[in-house]
């Protein structure tokens, strides 16, 4: 068929960065289906993103990751981060220069990865709207935001609360993400989303993957501050369903076998951080001392550094597999809490299963996430200390399994779920929300 419209799409291809977005694309296309858009985007995340899916009106088209020539990659992630990041915007300017003509269309709009400032400069130039998408929680936007204020405040007490910054008066100083204090030797991430708070402004609309409800507070602040400000999620409860993937590793079935619903602890801590080898053990030894059934998603490498004699002494309860269906694993009607990192992605499945979280956060946004699950939300527990203890993983797993405590917090992110079905809904914010989106889309075939 002819397309009327051509969107660019720009990703970010780390973490999880680009399935978020990729997701909101899948919605638009739906939507509209005499849109094209060109997904551009690293060639291995494109490869595990689209795999043998095709869409209608979604191409993917790969992008340079900075890599030199000839090289294999073999360094760490946030070093990657940062060549991509020096290859970047050539490396899309480029693609972009190939995409237009192989469509026989002009991009008339961009949606990126709100990481990826320098989109604001490549829509001016081509007389262009510019849609970024936050791919974290409205709290951590916030904390970009009010950059500025914070370093005002000073650091001298770590402790000191927010009482400054709408919605976030019960964070602290230490919840922060890193990147808010520019030091001496900032990381290529930080000075990205530095220039990122300078250029959002400009924008036609910021785009989430959230509902207003979770935070009105900040909802109403953030309104302030942009042309137009777009919760349109949680993207799983309104996204056009997708296959289920195999259940390769049998995390399913064993599910299924466990007989009381609610049971089942889940342990993820994403794809990028695996926690050191003492917290390892430390989790290992409450799980061996609780004994509630648990379906742990841990690398195998990492599976070496459990305490000698654990695999064989839990495996009537326990099962350790290297990869989860994490949607559907916390779905399943057995799980009853998730230990996690707290990624926003993981806070939205967890909140949209009803599961309530254990955190234990690493880096980035996910200590004010664990901040706003313990004590806005109230959907669950931080690990005191910020590290895994024996005492401590026990004290957690028992509170949120086995107490008056747990299950109020349980009733908490039902609530919490009934708040984002209703945004989803045809008259909910978050689908007016995703109207005003496909009307800014629209609005820019005549720009």
């Amino acid at each position: 068929m002819g397309f009327e419209l051509h969107i660019g799409v720009l990703a970010f291809p780390f973490g999880t960065h680009a399935p978020p977005l990729l997701a909101l694309v899948r919605r638009l296309a739906a939507s509209s289906p005499g849109t094209l858009f060109s997904f551009l985007n690293s060639a291995e995340s494109n490869a595990a993103l689209f795999n043998e899916r095709t869409y209608d009106n979604i191409r993917a088209f790969d992008v340079w990751d900075g890599t030199p020539e000839g090289r294999i990659f073999t360094g760490t992630h946030f070093e990657a981060v940062g060549l991509f990041l020096k290859a970047s915007p050539g490396n899309f300017d480029k693609v972009i220069e190939e995409a237009e003509p192989k469509t026989g269309l002009k991009i008339c709009c961009l949606i990126t990865d709100a990481f990826l400032w320098f989109a604001c400069d490549m829509a001016q130039k081509r007389g262009l709207p510019w849609v970024p998408f936050w791919t974290a929680a409205s709290c951590s936007l916030s904390s970009h935001l009010y950059t500025d204020q914070i370093v005002k405040a000073g650091t001298a007490n770590q402790e000191q609360n927010l009482s400054f910054i709408p919605g976030l008066e019960m964070a602290t100083l230490t919840d922060l993400p890193p990147e808010v204090f520019l030091d001496n030797s900032p990381s290529p991430l930080a000075i990205t989303i530095n220039k990122m708070v300078e250029k959002l402004p400009k924008s036609t609309a910021v785009v989430l993957n959230s509902f207003e409800e979770i935070d009105p507070i900040i909802t109403d602040d953030l309104k302030t501050k942009f042309k137009n400000f777009l919760n349109v999620g949680p993207s799983i409860l309104a996204s056009p369903p997708q296959a289920t993937p195999d259940d390769e590793t049998g995390c399913l079935s064993w599910l299924a076998d466990q007989t009381s619903p609610k049971s089942v602890v889940y342990i993820s801590f994403g794809t990028v951080i695996t926690p050191p080898e003492n917290e390892l053990a430390a989790l290992a030894d409450a799980l061996e001392i609780c004994r509630f059934p648990f379906l742990w998603s841990l690398k195998d490498y990492a599976v070496k550094s459990l305490p000698d004699g654990f695999l064989d002494r839990t495996k009537g309860f326990g099962k350790i597999v290297a990869w989860a269906p994490q949607q559907q694993v916390l779905a399943h009607r057995n799980v009853g809490v998730f230990v996690t990192h707290c990624g926003w992605n993981s806070i939205l499945e967890s909140i949209s299963s009803c599961v309530p979280l254990i955190c234990r956060p690493f880096f980035g946004d996910q200590k004010l996430n664990s901040r706003m699950v313990q004590d806005s939300w109230k959907i669950g527990v931080r690990v005191e200390g910020g590290v895994f203890t024996k005492n401590e993983a026990v004290e957690s797993l028992k509170k949120l399994m086995a107490t008056e405590a747990g299950m109020k917090i349980r009733e908490n992110v039902s609530l919490l779920r009934e708040k984002a079905t209703a945004a989803v809904k045809p008259e909910g914010s978050s689908s007016q929300n995703f109207k005003k989106l496909l009307e800014i889309i629209g609005a820019a075939e005549s720009s």
